[in-house]
């Protein structure tokens, strides 16, 4: 049974239709991707603006008050008096906490919850407080510092509970939550050395 030209010629129409839907559909989904892959590198990008300003911003004065120039505003975040070695080391694990975050935030923009999950887990939270503090020596930091630190990890075990939802509208507030508690901890403790 052979196909006439005519029919030959509308089953190629029809598959030439089909492949030209399919590929439309393709562009749709990736634009859709790209999209929601913008979105959440622009909610990245704000959220770390938030973060890096946090020191920053401007706080208007009381009537009355005079305005303080916050340059010429002393430091009064609470020295934690560590070793010269022992402060690189706690500013190394620092930087590898802002570096998570960078990776936590990329894994998401990219939907690799999995990754997120597993990355939270085991730099953000309990998991990572402990291993710091067996390498670390407690006792030189004060205890609010503690009680912040301890605040942190439940905060990033909190969004590690609720990653695998695949929902920003859950994750989001919770890795804001993550930050907060960063830049609170940042906002009253610095490294200091021993005397």
């Amino acid at each position: 049974m052979s196909l006439s030209c005519q029919d030959r010629a509308q089953k190629y129409e029809c598959l030439r239709n089909l492949d030209q839907n399919f590929t439309g559909m393709r562009l749709t989904c990736h634009h859709i991707y790209r999209e929601k892959q913008f979105l959440l590198e622009g909610i990245a990008l704000g959220v770390l603006c938030v973060v890096l300003s946090a020191g920053c911003t401007e706080v208007e004065p009381r009537h009355g008050e005079q305005r303080s120039n916050l340059y010429l505003t002393s430091d009064t975040r609470q020295p934690v008096p560590l070793s010269s070695s022992a402060g690189k080391e706690h500013r190394a694990v620092m930087l590898q906490h802002l570096e998570t975050i960078q990776l936590i935030v990329n894994a998401l923009v990219e939907e690799d919850y999995e990754l997120a999950k597993g990355l939270t887990e085991s730099h953000l939270g309990f998991f990572m407080h402990r291993q710091a503090m067996a390498s670390q020596q407690p006792e030189n930091f004060p205890p609010a510092y503690h009680d912040l630190a301890m605040a942190h990890h439940a905060t990033a075990e909190e969004l590690a509970r609720i990653i695998p939802t695949k929902d920003l509208k859950q994750i989001l507030p919770r890795l804001n939550n993550v930050l907060k508690a960063c830049v609170a901890c940042h906002l009253e403790f610095k490294v200091g050395e021993h005397s």
